[in-house]
């Protein structure tokens, strides 16, 4: 059988074990030290001057204290994307709140905004009250329409909470996601585009967030000689051993970058001439996407195919390729849920498909890609 194409695997940089050596040497091995301290300031420089970053176990984690530190708590509703994966709206019932789902728009796959405003009139009217928080997502890498949806968000006095998951290093008119809501999460998942096994990071603007965030990540130990607990906390902070990979990979995030988008160009030129198949790519120079994901849809009504088959096609061929998220508004867990847009999310999770983008594609796995695409459509 041939070696198979992953969707997007882990690619070390090479520094990543002497950051852990240290931490192994230096005894530093619990979830604080120096790599932690170090990432987080890694990132801070990254993203924009002036932010706080709160490394964190998960990007889970960091929506979970996000909508913690915005003052959410049971029978609250929050507004969410309804494309993404099921992480973005998960924390929302960990906290007793409930889901709003909102659909996308055709240019970026994003939160679209017109629909975020039907959504807050139409809670409030129902339930007398605004819902307590928004979660766009920046899909694949792809920027939301963050200037139209902040505009909603402050005609209406809600905050914003990115999910910033798949967004790092892309950004929204030269500004980096995960900079331009309230507050904002990041994913370090061994999927993403650079990873620390397991991890993500909570961005804050002001230090006395981060510090709360940190506090409420460390079981909200008050401070006195023996243990005792004002707050109800969570074991949400980052080891300093993650965090060690965390900083190796940082010091290749920027190539990282370079060679998703160098793929999601490899897809535009195999598919330039296949009608009724399309890339997923920036919709204006506002834009810029890491392409942390590239992806197609396929119009079965022009190509006479659809991307069921060609998943399967490419699958016989041992190459990875996944359906875009399924719509939250259309899975069981959240079926209840209100919902408010058109089909647009629907359409998409029904013709398109994920490619393999990870940095560490070779030449060889291209060709091997290309040879199966080809044969798929001739």
């Amino acid at each position: 059988m041939k070696s198979k194409i992953w969707l997007s695997s882990p690619h070390m940089g090479g520094n990543e074990l002497k950051y852990i050596h240290e931490a192994f040497d230096s005894n530093w091995v619990a979830p604080l030290g120096p790599n932690v301290n170090g990432f987080e300031a890694d990132l801070e420089s990254f993203l924009a001057d002036g932010v706080q970053v709160a490394a964190l176990s998960a990007g889970t984690a960091a929506l979970h204290l996000g909508l913690v530190n915005l003052g959410v708590e049971a029978g609250d509703e929050v507004i969410c994307q309804t494309m993404t994966f099921s992480a973005s709206a998960n924390p929302i019932a960990y906290l007793g709140a409930k889901p709003v789902f909102v659909d996308s728009e055709a240019d970026t796959w994003n939160m679209c905004p017109k629909a975020l405003e039907d959504a807050i009139k139409s809670r409030a009217m129902a339930t007398g009250k605004k819902p307590k928080a928004i979660i766009p997502v920046h899909l694949y890498g792809m920027p939301a329409k963050m200037d139209e949806i902040m505009a909603v968000a402050r005609k209406y006095e809600v905050p914003v909470l990115e999910d910033a998951a798949e967004g790092l290093g892309s950004t929204y008119k030269g500004r980096q996601c995960g900079t331009i809501g309230h507050m904002a999460a990041l994913s370090f998942n061994g999927n993403k585009i650079i990873t620390t096994s397991g991890g993500g990071a909570l961005v804050c603007q002001t230090k006395e967030q981060k510090d709360h965030v940190v506090f409420l990540s460390t079981q909200a130990r008050d401070t006195a000689a023996h243990y005792q607990h004002s707050h109800i906390g969570y074991n949400y902070r980052m080891s300093n051993i993650v965090a060690g990979i965390g900083r190796g990979q940082m010091e290749v995030l920027k190539d990282r970058i370079a060679a998703r988008r160098s793929n999601n160009a490899f897809y535009q030129e195999l598919f330039k001439d296949i009608e009724g198949v399309t890339v997923f790519t920036e919709p204006s120079e506002d834009f810029f996407s890491n392409h942390w994901l590239s992806c197609i849809t396929i119009d079965e009504a022009v190509c006479g195919k659809n991307r069921e088959q060609l998943r399967l096609a490419l699958l016989e061929d041992n190459i990875e390729t996944r359906p875009l998220w399924k719509p939250m508004h259309m899975q069981p867990v959240f079926q209840d849920a209100p919902y408010y847009g058109t089909n647009v999310a629907e359409k998409l999770f029904d013709r398109g498909l994920c490619l393999p983008s990870g940095s560490n594609l070779t030449d060889e796995d291209r060709a091997r890609i290309a040879k199966a695409v080809r044969a798929f459509f001739k």
